[in-house]
């Protein structure tokens, strides 16, 4: 059953930041094995090593996408990114200029009723509907590890100083594991892919509010766009936005 998607995506370099290290792609049509592909990404590293790496990496994800022969939509999205940072940590070690630099990575496709999500560090994906928003991945991030056990209240996160801390990315080490995830989707469920420059500037129940008042995913990524310059742009802002409608053949 083919499955009906609305997409719209937006990057945008925010009020603070010179240099945009955001890469973002989508794909409503087939690439290779996958129906569809959306990926984000938040480089990391100084002068335009971030803006490298996460072009490299989303590259590298896609090229590993189109040439393989996988048939099972995860395991061709976290081989993807194991490729990434394979490319991407071997580019660092060959140039001193690139050195530490890395990548949060986060990856979608919709397989008939079904979402697959592969993800390392705290690019987020959450699904949207009419009366809730709910975060799908985890944050590798230090933050989300205090929250885990404990240290700090899940409210407190988002101010808190260490929140820009990753605990794993995309090009760092030698290997890198991604975690994946499986999500039942329904008519009317909207996916949200999107850097920590949209998720640490606007609650998450604010950004709920603002796609559902919304008259399309077009409307909706430009007003979460401009709500996180509003609320002080500090970093690069990048959203992916999806609606999901079931097939007419669906009873």
């Amino acid at each position: 059953m083919m499955s009906v998607l609305k997409t719209f995506s937006r990057t945008d370099i925010g009020k603070k930041r010179k240099l945009n290290q955001d890469y973002i792609y989508t794909s409503e049509e087939p690439v290779g094995n996958l129906s569809n592909v959306f990926i984000v990404a938040d480089g990391m590293g100084g002068h335009a090593a971030g803006d490298y790496a996460s072009k490299a990496a989303v590259t590298t994800l896609i090229d590993e996408v189109e040439h393989s022969m996988e048939r099972n939509p995860l395991e061709i999205l976290q081989r993807g990114i194991v490729r990434a940072n394979e490319e991407v940590y071997a580019k660092a070690a060959a140039d001193p200029e690139l050195e530490g630099m890395g990548t949060t990575v986060v990856a979608a496709t919709v397989v008939g009723d079904y979402l697959e999500v592969a993800n390392v560090g705290d690019s987020r994906l959450y699904v949207i509907t009419e009366t809730a928003i709910k975060q799908i991945t985890t944050d590798h991030s230090l933050v989300a590890e205090m929250v885990k056990r404990g240290g700090i209240r899940p409210e407190d996160a988002r101010n808190h100083p260490d929140k820009n801390i990753i605990t794993r990315a995309v090009g760092v080490k030698p290997q890198v594991k991604a975690d994946a995830f499986t999500v039942e989707l329904h008519t009317g469920d909207i996916v949200l892919m999107c850097t920590d420059g949209l998720s640490n500037m606007v609650e998450d129940e604010k950004i709920r509010r603002i796609v559902k008042a919304s008259r399309d995913v077009a409307e909706a990524a430009i007003r979460l766009v401009d709500e996180a310059n509003a609320a002080g742009g500090k970093d690069n802002i990048s959203v992916v936005l999806i609606l999901f409608e079931a097939g007419n053949d669906k009873v």
